[in-house]
C-alpha cells in the first residue's frame, strides 16, 4: 500500500509542548515518522514541595468532605503518595473511606482501587460533564465537595457547584509553572513563525496559555497567531485544551477521544490531506514539510530547497523568474547565483532532475504532465 512504509507523518515536523508523557507522545509520532522538536511550555511544581496541595490535605482530614471526586488516575496517585510522604497518607485514606468517591472513568477507578479504597460510582462517558450532572441531580446545596484537579481548572464545574449552594474544596496535584529554562520554548517559537513546523501539539490548556504568553512577552504572538492561522496546524488533546488558542481565534483540529493515541492519529490525517500533490513528469509529486514524496521514494529537501519548491509549486507548469525564486529564499540577498545553487541542490535532493525544467533567460517551471496542464492553470 502506498507510503506504508514510511508512515503517515514522514516528511513531517510536529512541535510538542507537552512536559509530562512527552516522551510517550514524542514516541508515538516518530512512530509514525514524523520528526518532532520537543519544548515543554510548562514544569509541574514537585508534590513535595507543594504547599498548596499540603494545606488541601490537611483541611480535608480534619474536616471530613461529604464526596471526593477523582478525575485523573496520575492524580490520584500523586496525591496519595505526597501525603504519604508528609506523614498523613494513612489519615487521608481513613478519611476517603468514609466519603462518597466518584471516579471520572476506568484509569481512575484502578487507581481508587489500588489504594484500597472503592469508588461509588464512575461514568461510562469519562465525560465531567456527566459526573457534573449526577452532583447536580444530587442536590450539591450545604455539601462539601472535594475536586481533585490535575494542573488545570475544569472551566465551569466548580462555579456551577458553587452556584449550586456546595462548598468546594479544590485539591491542586500537580500544578505547571513556566519553564526555569525557556531556551527550548524560544526556540520552539522561533521554529514556528518560521514555519520550520507543519503542526503544534498541545496536551492541555496550561501549555498552550504559556505558549502564547511568551511569545507576547518576546513581542512575537501577532506573528505567532498568523503561523497557526495559515501554516502551522495547532492540534489539541481536548476541547479544554483548545480554549487559550481559540479565544485567540486560532482554529485547533482534535480528536473525539481526548487520548494521545488519537491526537496522533489526527496529525496523522490531517497533515497528509493539506500536502500539495502534483503529477509531475509521469511521476507523483507529493510535497510535505521537510520532505518529497516522488511516486514512494520519501527524499529529504533542505529549506532553501523546499522555498523553491513551494514557489514552483504555487504556480505549477507556468515559468517562475530567477528573480521571484530569489525572494522565496529565505536571507539569500541580491545575487541570483543563489537561485542556481539551491536549485542544483533541490534537484539533487529529488532524485530525477527531470521534475524541474530550466527554461532559458526566464527562469524554471515544474515539467507538469500534459493532461493536468488545464487543472492547474490557474492555481
Amino acid at each position: 500500500m502506498r507510503n506504508q512504509q514510511h508512515g503517515p507523518l514522514a516528511g513531517f515536523t510536529v512541535g510538542v509542548t507537552a512536559a509530562r508523557r512527552a516522551d510517550e507522545l514524542g514516541a508515538l509520532l516518530r512512530r509514525r515518522g514524523a520528526a518532532v522538536i520537543h519544548a515543554p511550555a510548562l514544569r509541574i511544581v514537585p508534590l513535595a514541595d507543594d504547599a498548596e496541595l499540603l494545606a488541601a490535605t490537611k483541611e480535608l482530614i480534619d474536616h471530613a468532605p461529604d464526596v471526593v471526586v477523582a478525575t485523573t488516575a496520575i492524580g490520584f496517585r500523586g496525591w496519595v503518595e505526597a501525603a504519604d510522604g508528609w506523614g498523613c497518607g494513612e489519615e487521608l485514606l481513613a478519611r476517603l473511606r468514609g466519603v462518597e468517591l466518584l471516579a471520572r472513568g476506568p484509569k481512575v477507578r484502578g487507581a481508587v482501587r489500588a489504594a484500597g479504597l472503592t469508588e461509588e460510582w464512575s461514568p461510562a462517558s469519562e465525560s465531567m460533564a456527566e459526573v457534573l450532572d449526577r452532583l447536580l441531580g444530587e442536590g450539591v446545596g450545604g455539601r462539601r465537595i472535594a475536586l481533585q484537579l490535575h494542573g488545570e481548572p475544569l472551566p465551569g464545574f466548580v462555579e456551577s457547584l458553587r452556584a449550586g449552594g456546595a462548598d468546594v474544596v479544590v485539591v491542586p496535584v500537580y500544578r505547571w509553572m513556566a519553564p526555569e529554562n525557556l531556551d527550548p520554548l524560544d526556540r520552539l517559537l522561533d521554529a514556528t513563525v518560521a514555519r520550520a513546523l507543519d503542526a503544534l501539539s498541545f496536551t492541555s490548556a496550561p501549555a498552550a496559555a504559556s505558549l502564547l504568553s511568551r511569545a507576547e512577552t518576546r513581542g512575537q504572538l501577532p506573528e505567532l497567531l498568523r503561523a497557526l492561522d495559515h501554516d502551522v496546524l495547532a492540534a489539541c488533546v481536548g476541547p479544554v485544551t483548545a480554549l487559550p488558542l481559540q479565544a485567540e481565534g486560532v482554529s485547533t483540529v482534535q480528536p473525539e477521544r481526548f487520548r494521545l493515541g488519537p491526537l496522533v492519529q489526527v496529525l496523522g490525517l490531517e497533515l497528509p490531506s493539506r500536502a500539495r500533490t502534483l503529477p509531475v513528469a509521469g511521476r507523483r509529486m507529493e510535497i510535505r514539510g521537510h520532505a518529497v514524496l516522488v511516486d514512494d521514494d520519501l527524499r529529504p529537501v533542505p529549506p532553501a530547497g523546499m522555498a523553491l519548491l513551494r514557489a514552483l509549486s504555487r504556480r505549477p507548469g507556468w515559468v517562475v523568474s530567477r528573480s521571484d525564486l530569489l525572494r522565496a529564499l529565505p536571507g539569500s540577498g541580491r545575487d541570483e547565483h543563489a537561485v542556481e545553487t539551491a536549485m542544483a541542490r533541490l534537484r539533487t535532493a529529488l532524485g530525477a532532475p527531470k521534475l524541474i525544467q530550466t527554461v532559458v533567460k526566464r527562469g524554471y517551471r515544474l515539467a507538469l504532465d500534459p493532461a493536468a496542464d488545464t487543472k492547474y492553470a490557474d492555481a
